[in-house]
């Protein structure tokens, strides 16, 4: 198991050091990537989200199974790591992991801004980044929309100051989502983050238009609806047309439906296994299913 876990670190190493986004995934193929629409940089279509999964205090053996997620993470060509300070201690956790591979420069470092008090928010951000151990958050987020108002403003002097590269916002299990909209037509962001899978679906008759027509990128939150879907969905058979999708398990199958919609820029399923983060990061390479067949999906799976 430890030579197991070095050659892993090694091999994330080497990826950090030169920083290609397109390292390849551990079945040989790039993971597809979209642009954030402010700027054109690409993120992989699926990322690492933190909630629950990292939050394991400072437990020595976890901190390094952590680390070695993290690891497994970059090696199969991901960049977009997701936190909160609402997450106990995720964000050590990832900086503990982040250390322990050498500052991976292909990191995307995604966090957010949790307090009612809007004067707190910049310390806030500052304690989170210091448990990150890196210079500055590539994207800064007000969670939960969390008096967005006076945080917004914050951000957009950080992001004019250099000292966060993108804004946005965030809500989950699909709350208030016509404050979301009313952000994204009136306020300039970069990013807004959603819960969306094949069963939460109602963002897609508003939000995910408007954040196109915005040119906003969107992150999808809660895509396994933390393990309800997985467990729901593997006491049954994958359907016989599954090839059809790229999809080898249910975990991808539920994946693919989330990242085949051309709104969607990366999803952010959390884990504490290599091996599942390998399989997230594989769903991102390869076929991705139409308007049709994900429709198909959809339905495939309601009448489970």
């Amino acid at each position: 198991m430890h030579l197991n876990r070095r050659r892993l670190i090694q091999s994330a190493l080497a990826t950090a050091a030169v920083g290609i986004p397109g390292a390849a995934t551990s079945a040989g193929a790039d993971p597809a990537t979209r642009p954030i629409p402010s700027t054109g940089e690409r993120l992989p279509l699926v990322g690492l989200g933190s909630w629950v999964t990292f939050n394991v205090g400072g437990d020595k053996q976890l901190l390094d199974e952590s680390a070695d997620v993290v690891a497994a993470f970059f090696a199969a060509g991901g960049r977009l790591i997701d936190s909160s300070p609402m997450y106990g201690s995720s964000q050590a956790t990832i900086g503990y992991a982040l250390e322990k591979l050498g500052r991976p420069k292909r990191l995307f470092s995604a966090d957010k801004v949790w307090t009612s008090s809007a004067s707190r928010g910049r310390s806030q951000i500052e304690g989170s980044r210091s448990d990150w151990r890196i210079p500055r958050f590539d994207l800064v987020q007000v969670h939960n929309l969390l008096s967005w108002e006076g945080h917004l403003e914050t951000l957009q002097e950080m992001k004019r100051a250099g000292q966060v590269r993108y804004i946005g916002i965030t809500t989950s299990h699909g709350r208030r989502h016509r404050d979301i909209e009313y952000v994204l037509s009136k306020h300039k962001i970069d990013f807004v983050q959603l819960t969306y899978n094949i069963v939460d679906r109602d963002v897609e008759n508003r939000i995910l238009p408007l954040a196109r027509e915005r040119d906003v990128a969107v992150i999808a939150n809660r895509p396994f609806r933390r393990k309800a879907l997985i467990e729901h969905t593997r006491r049954h058979r994958l359907p016989t047309w599954a090839p059809d999708t790229g999809a080898t398990s249910w975990a991808q199958f539920l994946l693919k439906f989330i990242i085949a919609h051309p709104a969607i820029t990366c999803a952010i399923p959390a884990t504490t296994r290599t091996d599942h983060v390998r399989e997230n990061l594989a769903t991102a390479a390869g076929l991705l299913p139409d308007r049709g067949l994900r429709e198909r999906m959809a339905k495939y799976v309601a009448a489970l």
